[in-house]
C-alpha cells in the first residue's frame, strides 16, 4: 500500500513540484489549496498520470476546523498520512516595519505560524506510535529569511518563518519518542509567481545578481530535498534546518 503525504499550498510552485516528486516516488497525495482549484486539479492530475492517488482539498490552513475536516477527509480517502509538508505560506505586501497594516501581520502568522501548527497536530494524532500510529515524517518549508530578517521588505515574514523554525526544534524533540521526525528547509527565493501577486515582480532577478550561483532556485530544487528528507535515507535526521538558498 502506497504511503500518505499531505502537502499544504500544494497547488502551485513548490507545493505542485514537491507534490509530483512524491507521486513519482510512489506516495498518494492530498494537494490542499485554499483557493486556486484549478491548479490544485491540475497538479492531482499529473500525480495520478504517475501512478498515484491523489485527492484535491479546499481548506484555509489557518482555520483549525478546516483542518481538521481536511485530515478527516483524507483519512476516509487513504488512511492516515505518512507525511506532511507544510507548505502553505504567504509572504504579505511588501513594506518596512512602520508601515506594516495589522491585517497584513496577523495574516502572514496566521498562515504561516498557526498553520503549521494545526496541521501537525492533526498530523501527530494519526502517527503517534504510542497510541498505534506507524510514525511518520513532518517538513516545514521555512525560509533563509528566517536568518537574513528580509529588512524594508518582509520582516514580518522573515519573523514567522524564524517562529517555524523554532517550531521545528521544539516539536522534533516533542514527538521523537512518538515516531515522528520533524525538520525544516530553508528555501532561497525561488522562481514562482508569488513574488508578483504581492507586488514585487522583480525581485526573483534581484535576488539572482547577488546569489553566488547568479540565479534563484527552481521549485524541484526544494521538491528534491524534501523526497530526501522524508526517505529513510535521513532517518537520523530530526530538529534538522537544512538551508537550501543558493549560498544566501
Amino acid at each position: 500500500m502506497a504511503k500518505l503525504a499531505i502537502i499544504t499550498g500544494g497547488g502551485r510552485g513548490i507545493g505542485a513540484a514537491t507534490c509530483i516528486a512524491l507521486a513519482k516516488a510512489g506516495y498518494d497525495i492530498c494537494v490542499n489549496y485554499a483557493s486556486d482549484k484549478a491548479s490544485a486539479d491540475a497538479t492531482a492530475e499529473i500525480c495520478r498520470n504517475h501512478g498515484a492517488g491523489a485527492l484535491t482539498i479546499q481548506a484555509d490552513v489557518a482555520d483549525s476546523e478546516a483542518v481538521q475536516a481536511m485530515f478527516a477527509q483524507c483519512d476516509a480517502a487513504f488512511g492516515p498520512p505518512a507525511l506532511l509538508v507544510n507548505n502553505a505560506g504567504i509572504i504579505g505586501t511588501a513594506t518596512n516595519v512602520k508601515n506594516l497594516t495589522p491585517e497584513t501581520l496577523q495574516r502572514t502568522y496566521a498562515v504561516n505560524v498557526f498553520g503549521s501548527f494545526y496541521c501537525a497536530r492533526e498530523a501527530i494524532k494519526r502517527m503517534d506510535t504510542s497510541i498505534g500510529g506507524t510514525g511518520g515524517v513532518i517538513i516545514n518549508i521555512s525560509s533563509i529569511a528566517a536568518t537574513n530578517g528580509s529588512p524594508n521588505e518582509y520582516v514580518h515574514y522573515a519573523s514567522s518563518k524564524a517562529a517555524l523554525d523554532g517550531f521545528t526544534i521544539g516539536l522534533s524533540k516533542e514527538v521523537g519518542p512518538l515516531g515522528i521526525r520533524v525538520v525544516s528547509i530553508q528555501a532561497g527565493t525561488v522562481d514562482t509567481e508569488i513574488h508578483a501577486k504581492t507586488g514585487n515582480p522583480d525581485r526573483p532577478a534581484m535576488v539572482a545578481a547577488t546569489s553566488p550561483l547568479r540565479r534563484v532556485g527552481e521549485p524541484n530544487d526544494i521538491a528534491e530535498a524534501v523526497l530526501w528528507l522524508a526517505s529513510n535515507k535521513a532517518k537520523y535526521a530530526t530538529g534538522t534546518i537544512l538551508r537550501i538558498g543558493g549560498g544566501l
